[in-house]
């Protein structure tokens, strides 16, 4: 019989999960420098200043740092409500598609082909319709980010063992509690997968709507695009630094609420 495990040092296990991220962020950093110095020539080097510019001309200068995090925040609100108006959405059409195959037959073609129709194609027309402001960058963000929500929860509905339904059927349950003590519940680590792919498109959708959605104040995709023309390259990657970082909270935090929530019975939730 093998000798139990010994418990593992806390020093251990934070070195096990912050040291690749930061290994890996050496890596990046050192490739950076590289091509900033010694891959690029003299005349060129402005196009990729190295990290320490970026940091101390755009971060570090509170006048040149504030209209970014204006930006910023602007962008994190629109992300934030196209990701709620399309998690609602979404969860309600899988619901409804999965009460009737005949509804999951007629509108589930219609979530891939929005899925798949490129937005770049289609933002002239929600301009024209829906204005250049602040309800259009919602717009986009909203059908970047339904599809995930639909495709994943219905997968977590259809998904539950047939065993399980047999119990139900047992009971005399009705649809309302099948749906409310059993599907649900079941569906929640796909309804939770599919929020953190949708959390991060909608951070996507939102930069991709400040850029063609000028109309009111900027956003940090309109600071993105600005920065470019104006070949203000220190600007442009911190702009591009920040509005990663959002994504790789916004990510993390719905990561986190995964694990809360459902972390205690299912995988999908335990700690690696």
């Amino acid at each position: 019989m093998p000798p139990p495990e010994r418990p593992r040092s806390l020093a251990y296990r934070v070195l096990v999960s912050v040291g690749p991220p930061l290994v890996s962020a050496a890596v990046v950093v050192g490739i950076w420098y590289l091509v900033s110095y010694v891959m690029l020539e003299p005349d060129r080097q402005f196009l990729v200043p190295p990290p320490h510019e970026v940091v101390d001309v755009a971060l570090l200068d509170w006048e040149q740092l504030e209209p970014k995090l204006e930006a910023l925040a602007l962008t994190a609100r629109v992300a934030l409500t196209g990701l709620v108006i399309a998690v609602a959405l979404g969860v309600l059409a899988a619901v409804l598609m999965s009460r009737a195959r005949w509804l999951e037959r007629s509108l589930y073609p219609y979530a891939v082909i929005l899925q798949t129709v490129p937005i770049l194609a289609i933002v002239p027309l929600i301009g024209m319709w829906f204005g250049f402001g602040y309800s259009s960058r919602t717009i986009v963000c909203v059908i970047i980010a339904l599809f995930p929500m639909i495709a994943n929860t219905l997968f977590g509905i259809q998904s539950v063992d047939a065993s399980h339904h047999d119990l139900f059927t047992l009971h005399r349950a009705s649809r309302w509690e099948r749906l409310r003590k059993l599907e649900l519940p079941a569906a929640l680590p796909s309804i939770f997968t599919g929020l953190r792919t949708s959390a991060g498109l909608s951070v996507i959708g939102a930069i991709v709507g400040d850029m063609f959605f000028r109309q009111g104040d900027p956003g940090i995709g309109t600071l993105l695009d600005t920065y470019r023309q104006r070949l203000q390259s220190e600007d442009l990657y911190a702009s591009i630094i920040l509005a990663s970082l959002f994504g790789v909270v916004v990510f993390a935090l719905f990561s986190l609420v995964n694990r809360l929530a459902v972390g205690s019975w299912h995988g999908s939730g335990s700690a690696r």
